[in-house]
């Protein structure tokens, strides 16, 4: 929301102060007469690790999650990047002195953290982040954050662990968790194991991973109970970065390019209608994509299985039943979050499967 000194945040000024004036669960419209979603904060911690200490200070991160009047509100931590697995160790790996210090930072902040907002009387639970290097140094930060008074404790670092990395710290840590503390994975999944996690005293997660997915991954796109499906491009001729810059430079020629790009949209959605062969289809968009893509890329076969099978059709969320076959359509920053949030209701389907 705020960004930091050197770098803009994702807000415009208009929605910063929006925000803050009606605050975050009226902002994202997460509260009505059917739900009341909760809202956690953090710090955003990936956004200053280069840095020697976190930028913000203690009131200033208590200030950002009141004025926001959000649910949950993490302390400040410090990420430490690094994990002494049995193979890195077996590369040379080493304990570096700075994992030491951001640890003994995270925990001294979130000493100060709780203090405050006891003091305070926030409306927010606090969370502490455990950081650590192997499961022993994740089950010390536990325990000292537990004696601190934390409730609820969030794992941070795990993202880039193998599964049996993060089993090996939660089963580790399990043994000093104390019946009343919670613990948080925060950007972990792996649906599953969701059960195993559950058994080692997790019970929440967060995760942009389907959201992401829908625009980062480059096959699967598309979410659907059973198997993921690539989006099927056609880039914007006025919008595209990569492709305005090849054709300002005139390796493109814009003309020809506003043509197909036209005429691919058509024929899908002419194909959603029953009105065009997927034959017809996949020769449409190879010649466009031999005009935008670079050499050797070649879709068809992926494009053909996404077509053949028509996913979106057997789909009942609201957005599917809603656009069509303009879900599967890879192109503008809204489009595809939209089909982030299909991505959401699948996860969310596949969860309550689980639990």
């Amino acid at each position: 929301v705020d960004g930091l000194a050197d770098r803009a945040g994702n807000y415009t000024e208009d929605q910063k102060r929006r925000i803050y004036r009606e605050g975050a669960h009226k902002f994202f419209r997460a509260k009505n007469k059917k739900r009341n979603l909760l809202i956690m904060g953090d710090c955003g911690a990936f956004t200053y690790a280069e840095q020697q200490e976190p930028p913000y200070s203690v009131d200033e991160v208590i200030n950002f999650y009141e004025g926001l009047n959000l649910d949950f509100g993490v302390s400040m931590d410090h990420i430490i990047f690094d994990y002494l697995s049995d193979a890195q160790i077996k590369k040379g790996a080493v304990l570096q002195e700075d994992w030491v210090y951001r640890q003994e930072l995270t925990i001294s902040i979130a000493s100060q953290f709780i203090k405050t907002v006891k003091k305070q009387k926030c409306a927010f639970t606090p969370l502490a982040v455990a950081h650590g290097w192997d499961p022993e140094s994740y089950k010390n930060a536990v325990n000292q954050l537990q004696k601190i008074g934390y409730k609820k404790i969030a794992f941070g670092g795990m993202v880039p662990l193998r599964t049996t990395d993060v089993l090996d710290v939660l089963r580790e840590c399990s043994t000093v968790k104390r019946s009343s503390t919670e613990f948080h994975l925060l950007g972990l999944t792996r649906l599953d194991k969701i059960a195993e996690f559950a058994s080692l005293g997790v019970t929440s997660i967060d995760s942009t991973s389907p959201f992401r997915q829908s625009f980062m991954d480059e096959d699967d796109n598309y979410h659907t109970n059973k198997s993921n499906y690539v989006a099927i491009k056609v880039p914007q001729t006025n919008a595209n970065p990569a492709l305005v810059r090849r054709i300002k430079s005139g390796e493109v020629d814009q003309r020809k390019a506003m043509e197909l790009e036209t005429k691919c949209l058509d024929a899908l959605r002419k194909f959603d209608a029953g009105k065009r062969s997927i034959k017809y289809v996949l020769n449409v968009l190879r010649e466009y994509e031999l005009v935008y893509a670079k050499e050797g890329i070649n879709r068809s076969a992926k494009y053909e299985r996404t077509l053949e099978e028509a996913p979106w059709k057997k789909c009942k969320c609201g957005i599917c039943m809603e656009v069509g076959i303009e879900v599967m359509i890879f192109r503008g920053s809204e489009r595809n979050k939209r089909r982030g949030f299909h991505n959401l209701s699948v996860f969310r389907q596949k969860l309550s499967k689980i639990f």
